[in-house]
């Protein structure tokens, strides 16, 4: 491509300028800009704002070198900068803007940028080649002109296009942030800087007169006043959006209160990487620079933070979101931090409540045990609350189970005295597999054990190393587990686990189950990122759990202590989950290392769906305390 456009060029005799001749324009290396030419021809290609900043600002250097030479920061040239951009770049954009309004000129150059259906701050640099040029000429004016007049800075050049863009993706974030009392208190205010409504008002399709033909500025709506082009009603509508309450706004069904696992997978977050938060968390060497800001921000929101918004999905007409805990998994672990996790945790239960959220389900340690027993704590202090409070345990303990082949006849379970190892010992007991429960309590190993049946008890058996698992094939890790403990499985050994953050493969002769999941029925809307290393539509079974929870409509809730429930006539067997209609099925592929996947593992299409997984777990015999007769076991898989 780039040998064409050079052959192009030569027919058309273009000459290049001779080193020697006058003027900067002239004064450029030009034999040692082959690679700049390939650029320029990439960029009428890709058209890339950022590309084409790149290039005007090296040509700019290769014209006028004294800019190599700027000074770091002078003061007087701030002062330059803001003239030269209130005199004549906003009049400037103005007019630009207002002439690219005409019918002629819009449909040629200017749709793109109105092409949004809903506006965002990508919408800010979503414009034809011709408006960026002219963007980069407004820009220009006051960051060049100053360093002509001798005053200006690198800082001064580097703040200013921060703000610039700032102000951009401000105008265009489609969400109202300047309250309206601020223009109130300061009238003069309005015409200095522009809002998202009011920049808003101008997106509005062209065949719509509400918009048409007004508020063209940059981020001065003093020109619209001046030329008469302002839009009356800007600011009452921005009073308006900018005084909702949340009592305005739609209220999410569900809630699922999730935390962050550890510094790196913080910046998966929507908001930080879009585009890598769509894939499922890797570690990837761009992250490990931004580390140490990333861990600033943790003490940031360590010291001062609330539990906030993360993601949103649309199921079946009810609104979804994910609420996040501003904590990170190593701080569930130190002991003077659990109260106010704890707090955290109560308060967005309680704002849940208050604005009739139906069913909030707590995600990994939110729910641990010996933190606030399975969110038990909560629901035994505010007894009234109408927000069902679900720890999701049942559908993850069923999802487990589910992958463990019939012919197993022993295994070896870390984290076995915890909600899901209860569960999971019980049943696996029931079904005559033996299990080496690994903990270092024998009371609490004793009460699992006089729950099973007489006959089953033999069956659960204590053992406190991992030595004592060397010649057991399934492992099911609850807890995390070193290379060094990884290292006493037998070869040939498979390991299921819900821990999380997951344990690491080490040994490439066994084979790694990832954490148990569902996917997501296939109407479901709006979900533009990934859980964590889920993949997309894929989300942890405790998740799940909580989504059925909802709907079904059941009404109690899963929290209690020790003890993995599903009520009896009300479970995951019910008649609408047994028809599919839910379809959350197993969707996770083991990691395999140098054998085919585990016989257990039953990926894809034909996968089985949450009523297949699940029609009874057991429960302790004070489960009519809850409100709902105990069950037996019933889970047929």
């Amino acid at each position: 491509m780039v040998e064409h456009e050079k052959g192009k060029m030569e027919n058309k005799r273009i000459s290049i300028p001779r080193r020697g001749d006058e003027g900067p324009l002239f004064s450029w290396p030009w034999e040692n800009l082959n690679n700049f030419k390939a650029c320029v021809i990439s960029f009428c290609l890709w058209d890339n704002f950022l590309i084409l900043e790149a290039i005007l600002a090296y040509l700019s250097c290769l014209s006028f070198p004294f800019l190599a030479n700027l000074p770091i920061w002078d003061l007087r040239g701030v002062l330059i900068c803001l003239i030269l951009h209130i005199g004549i770049s906003e009049p400037l954009y103005y007019w630009m803007h207002r002439l690219l309004h005409f019918p002629s000129l819009f449909q040629k150059y200017h749709w793109l940028h109105h092409s949004s259906k809903v506006i965002s701050p990508f919408t800010a640099g979503h414009a034809s080649f011709l408006e960026r040029l002219l963007l980069c000429v407004v820009i220009g004016i006051p960051t060049l002109g100053t360093a002509f007049t001798g005053h200006g800075s690198v800082g001064l050049i580097y703040s200013y296009l921060l703000v610039f863009d700032f102000l951009r993706c401000l105008g265009h974030s489609n969400v109202e942030v300047l309250p309206g009392s601020l223009f109130q208190a300061i009238p003069l205010l309005k015409y200095l800087i522009y809002t998202p409504t009011f920049c808003w008002i101008l997106q509005i399709p062209q065949s719509s007169p509400r918009g048409h033909g007004t508020n063209f500025c940059l981020f001065m709506p003093l020109y619209d006043k001046l030329c008469n082009t302002i839009n009356m009603n800007s600011w009452a509508l921005h009073k308006e959006i900018s005084s909702r309450t949340c009592a305005d706004s739609r209220i999410p069904d569900f809630v699922f209160l999730v935390h962050g696992v550890d510094i790196m997978s913080g910046m998966h977050a929507p908001f930080v990487f879009r585009s890598f938060s769509s894939i499922p968390f890797s570690v990837k060497p761009f992250l490990f620079p931004m580390w140490p800001y990333t861990f600033i921000v943790m003490l940031v929101m360590w010291a001062k933070s609330r539990t906030f918004l993360f993601s949103f999905y649309n199921l079946r007409g009810r609104l979804h979101q994910t609420w996040t805990v501003p904590r990170f998994g190593f701080q569930y672990f130190l002991p003077f931090a659990a109260e106010g996790i704890n707090t955290q945790i109560e308060e967005a239960i309680l704002k849940a409540d208050k604005i009739g959220v139906k069913v909030i389900s707590l995600a990994a340690l939110n729910k641990n045990e010996g933190l606030n027993g399975g969110g038990k704590r909560f629901t035994d202090k505010h007894p009234d609350l109408s927000v069902r409070v679900v720890h999701g345990n049942t559908l993850t303990a069923a999802a487990i189970l589910n992958e463990i082949p019939k012919d197993v006849d022993e295994v070896f379970l870390t984290g076995a005295t915890s909600k899901l190892g209860r569960a999971i010992a019980l049943y696996l007991a029931r079904r005559k597999v033996k299990v080496l429960m690994l903990t270092l309590s024998k009371e609490r190993f004793l009460k699992i054990q006089e729950e099973a049946p007489v006959d089953c008890q033999k069956y659960l058996v204590q053992v406190t190393k991992y030595q004592a698992a060397k010649h057991c094939k399934t492992w099911i890790m609850g807890k995390w587990t070193t290379p060094r403990q990884q290292y006493h499985a037998p070869s040939g050994t498979h390991f299921h686990q819900f821990v999380v953050p997951p344990i690491i493969p080490f040994r490439r002769d066994c084979t790694y189950g990832k954490l148990a999941a569902m996917r997501l029925p296939e109407d479901v809307e709006g979900l533009g990122s990934c859980e964590y290393t889920m993949e997309r539509g894929a989300v942890h079974a405790c998740h799940a759990g909580g989504v059925v929870h909802l709907l079904e409509g059941w009404k109690h809730h899963e929290c209690n202590v020790s003890n993995v429930i599903i009520p009896q006539g009300s479970n995951y067997s019910t008649a609408n989950l047994k028809s599919g209609s839910y379809a959350l099925r197993w969707p996770i592929k083991c990691r395999t290392t140098s054998r085919g996947c585990h016989p257990g593992c039953n990926p894809g299409p034909n996968a089985p769906t949450a009523a297949a997984l699940t029609s009874g777990i057991p429960i302790a015999a004070d489960a009519s305390a809850n409100g709902f007769p105990s069950v037996e076991l019933g889970l047929d898989l």
